[in-house]
């Protein structure tokens, strides 16, 4: 009983009370509206999943896929291909979410950005039988991918808005922990496809079956089942914070509680600049990886990418179990605390370990250092980086050791802003807010490579890491002076008695409606009848 008790706590949606009081407040929701609820937001846990899946999935296969469609590409190109999924998805976020936010409704646009998934996934899996300009067509793909992966932004606030406030830590981790997943299984699928070789099965002129095209048509047959899952007969929309601030105000209009209820806006913005300064750091990290252990440790390109696969994969696993347990720790601590002691500090941690602690330079790979050779393969830090000669070189153990607080501060960080984020902004229509906030990760994501290219290879680790280490140690700052800011709006719960009683019946839940109906009281009777009228709309 014990296990199971402790599994009730984490998973949200779920209660920790006894069989006799309901995981719903039924003053808000009967119970087969909570069940309709609860299935609208695991959907929205696999739509991420999805989102995250069909970025990843590719990133192994791009370069030999796109070497074979085209030998004359070069590797600036494939650079320009991973881009355009991010910078799709940073265009088109904020027009998404006040799409979503003016028809009222997040099914219409999630099903078109669906198709659009489907059917960008299946150009990608299909360029081999077009014609010619293969390059871009796989530009233009995977850009599409990007613009339909804005539904992210639709899919939070959605998030916001189906989750009342006690549960929505709980699953904005479950939906950060979807997104990882995402990230994770990618590869993981791409490694398994590649069984199928370069040749594969072959309709001619119809349907090419390879090692390069198998995820794209995994993507395809994921995006046309999630597709199905927001049709009407199975998605039901179901908002309950409008519902939940209804009940604490004693208002009978969603569009008057909300709009009586004044956001801080200067608070919001914060945590914006906050996500992008911390979505930023990790992505810096996860573009630099693999040639910063080239160049520190003079790895070879397969001991680099074997050791870095096992090491994100151990990371992978560390942030799930980060992500399962910030809902435990949110109910001990504060959030604010948790965000910025578990979060940023960690993150400030990763990046000032990186800053070299050791006594000797780098191996320098040059032509004619013979020990710079390992077979036929030159290996070390390239000559032309000149900082290479007298900057120290980074030990392994500091590199594991800041890889480690990364992998838990980060999870921390990227939860807790958005979930802190949408209470801040309160039970409002979400959807532009959300664009912002998704686009400025994006823009992380975009500017992440650009760092690595004008910092790291012109300047070296000293600056890299230094730098880094400043801004996330101001935004950490940042937040603490305006730690008090970061709460949700205030709901004026006095405006009216009746307001009041709602309040504390909501709260504490004094009865069931069963028993108020045969209570004499002619007030309990009245307040009866105006909270089954609140639950009715």
């Amino acid at each position: 009983m014990g296990r199971m008790e402790w599994i009730r706590k984490i998973l949200p949606g779920r209660s920790s009370t006894s069989a006799s009081s309901p995981p719903y407040d039924d003053h808000l929701e009967c119970e087969e509206e909570y069940k309709q609820r609860w299935y609208s937001v695991r959907v929205i846990y696999f739509t991420m999943f999805l989102m995250s899946l069909g970025f990843s999935i590719i990133l192994t296969g791009i370069w030999p896929y796109l070497n074979k469609l085209d030998s004359q590409a070069g590797k600036d190109f494939m650079g320009y291909i991973v881009g355009a999924n991010p910078f799709g998805q940073m265009l088109f976020s904020p027009l998404f979410g006040y799409w979503s936010n003016k028809v009222t409704s997040i099914r219409i646009p999630l099903l078109i950005s669906l198709a659009i998934f489907t059917t960008a996934s299946a150009v990608y899996s299909s360029i081999e039988i077009l014609p010619s300009h293969h390059k871009y067509w796989m530009l233009m793909s995977r850009f599409f991918v990007g613009v339909s992966s804005s539904n992210i932004a639709v899919c939070r606030s959605y998030l916001s808005a189906a989750t009342r406030l006690k549960e929505r830590t709980g699953a904005v981790a479950m939906v950060s922990l979807a997104q990882v997943l995402g990230f994770v299984v990618g590869p993981a699928l791409q490694a398994a496809v590649t069984q199928l070789g370069e040749h594969g099965f072959v309709i001619p002129g119809v349907f090419h079956l390879n090692m390069y095209t198998a995820a794209g048509w995994i993507n395809v047959l994921l995006g046309i089942l999630n597709f199905c899952m927001f049709l009407p007969t199975f998605f039901k929309e179901r908002r309950i914070a409008a519902k939940e601030a209804m009940v604490m105000q004693g208002k009978e209009d969603e569009k008057d509680t909300w709009k009586s209820i004044k956001p801080d806006y200067f608070s919001a913005w914060t945590l914006i600049v906050a996500f992008f300064i911390l979505v930023f750091n990790f992505v810096l990290l996860e573009t630099l990886g693999t040639s910063l252990t080239m160049d520190q440790f003079a790895w070879s390109k397969m001991e680099a990418l074997s050791y870095m696969g096992i090491l994100m994969s151990a990371g992978a696993v560390i942030a799930c179990v980060t992500f399962v347990a910030i809902n435990p720790l949110c109910k001990r601590f504060d959030e604010r605390k948790v965000l910025l002691w578990g979060g940023f500090f960690f993150m400030v941690l990763g990046r000032a370990l990186y800053i070299p602690w050791g006594n000797e330079p780098p191996l320098i790979a040059e032509i004619g250092n013979g020990t710079s050779f390992n077979g036929t393969e030159i290996v070390g830090c390239p000559s032309t980086q000149e900082w290479c000669r007298t900057t120290p070189t980074m030990t392994i153990s500091q590199f594991l050791l800041g890889y480690i607080t990364t992998s838990i501060g980060y999870p921390i960080g990227v939860t807790l802003i958005q979930t802190i984020f949408s209470k801040v902004l309160g039970p409002r229509p979400q959807g532009t807010w959300m664009g912002l906030m998704t686009g400025s990760g994006c823009l992380s994501r975009v500017m992440g490579p650009v760092f690595v290219g004008y910092i790291y290879t012109r300047l070296g680790t000293y600056w890299t890491f230094g730098v880094t280490t400043v801004m996330m140690a101001v935004a950490m700052v940042w937040l603490c002076l305006f730690n008090d800011r970061l709460v949700p709006p205030e709901v004026d719960t006095a405006a009216t008695p009746v307001a009041v009683e709602l309040q504390e019946m909501s709260m504490v839940k004094l009865a069931s409606r069963e028993s108020l109906d045969h209570m004499d009281d002619p007030e309990l009777q009245a307040l009866n009848g105006k909270s089954g009228k609140i639950e009715d709309r």
